[in-house]
């Protein structure tokens, strides 16, 4: 089944550029691609992934995150835009996007990201990831305790906060994926979150990593 893909891009070409990379890859389908936030949110498709870029006209894409997430349940946000500014990277990751590319990404970064997404990973270019986890220790007041964590869900919050997906958090540590979702389902349950960026502000916040 082909992974379901919504697009909202107001740069025409650079939009048709990433229809026709997921129309002509195999696995990947385009079902909608629109230029503002507000044409996407009357939309009927179901998409597993929006590929969202910051400015838009009318809203940006920033403002619309909380708003498709409520029109598409279940959808997974990944930015894709020019913008590396901490503010941008800062108010996307905060507004509930699950990953952060800059459209110089090369085409296999793309398609790859968002196959991440849908497995469980934030995917992010290096230097956004490390820019960040530095974001959010500068601006986040820490605090000490563990939440009752054991030493290997420590170990598993580390990797999923350097964005690691299920499978290389796996890889990482030499357990199978299945072990590393119950690690994950524990993490979430003893500090009470719901969601990969959840986790992240948590982490750093109670000083966890």
């Amino acid at each position: 089944m082909s992974i379901k893909v919504l697009i909202i891009e107001d740069h025409k070409s650079f939009r048709e550029s990433i229809v026709y990379l997921l129309q002509n890859s195999r696995g990947f389908e385009c079902i909608g691609q629109f230029e503002t936030i507000e044409d996407a949110l009357q939309s009927d498709v179901n998409p597993s992934v929006i590929l969202l870029d910051i400015e838009l006209p009318g809203k940006s894409g920033v403002e619309g995150i909380p708003e498709l997430k409520k029109k598409f349940e279940n959808c997974l946000i990944i930015i894709l835009t020019v913008f590396e500014d901490n503010k941008n990277v800062f108010d996307a990751i905060l507004a509930g996007a699950n990953g952060y590319l800059l459209k110089k990404s090369s085409p296999e970064r793309i398609l790859k990201a968002i196959q991440e997404v849908l497995a469980g990973g934030a995917p992010m270019t290096p230097t956004i990831a490390k820019q960040a986890l530095d974001l959010f220790k500068k601006l986040v007041p820490h605090k000490t305790g563990d939440n009752g964590l054991s030493q290997r869900e420590k170990e598993v919050l580390n990797l999923l906060v350097q964005g690691f997906s299920n499978e290389e958090v796996a890889n990482q540590l030499f357990i199978s994926p299945l072990t590393v979702k119950n690690h994950i389902r524990n993490i979430y349950e003893k500090l009470h979150v719901h969601s990969r960026a959840q986790v992240v502000l948590k982490a750093v916040k109670e000083g966890l990593i």
